[in-house]
């Protein structure tokens, strides 16, 4: 069943940087002569860079963490399941931990102990504000 845009999963969450005046013209002088295709594509690859040059301890960081990495879904089932069995989740995640749009205050209080992303959190502004004091 395909989802509508509404119900997709966004693959990239925009964010804002400032930029030094002069850095910022190197950065359009690369753009105008042709090596990148805009000042986004210039900022995603210097920092898919400084990413591959720091894999190792990235790579050592996660596991020492005890990181899910990349998309953690947690459905009403899943919440349901865990307040069935008397578990209290940790959500650790690098990368995006959804909440589902299902799920209520009530239920991510009873079984979400903390809830630590190193990326972007997508719930409810009312899951959000439930679970407030536990999101680190």
């Amino acid at each position: 069943m395909a989802l509508d845009a509404r119900q997709r999963t966004p693959d990239s969450e925009k964010i804002t940087i400032n930029l030094g005046f002069v850095d910022l013209g190197h950065v359009d002088l690369l753009v105008q002569d042709g090596f990148y295709s805009n000042r986004s594509d210039f900022i995603r690859t210097a920092i898919r860079n400084q990413l591959d040059r720091h894999s190792e301890v990235v790579k050592k960081s996660v596991v020492r963490r005890r990181l899910d990495l990349g998309l953690r879904h947690y459905s009403r089932q899943d919440l349901e399941q865990a307040r069935a069995s008397g578990e209290m989740l940790r959500i650790q995640v690098l990368g995006l931990a959804v909440i589902g749009a299902d799920v209520t205050p009530d239920l991510a209080r009873e079984t979400i102990a903390s809830i630590t992303v190193l990326g972007a959190l997508q719930a409810s502004p009312d899951v959000k504000a439930a679970l407030g004091d536990r999101i680190g």
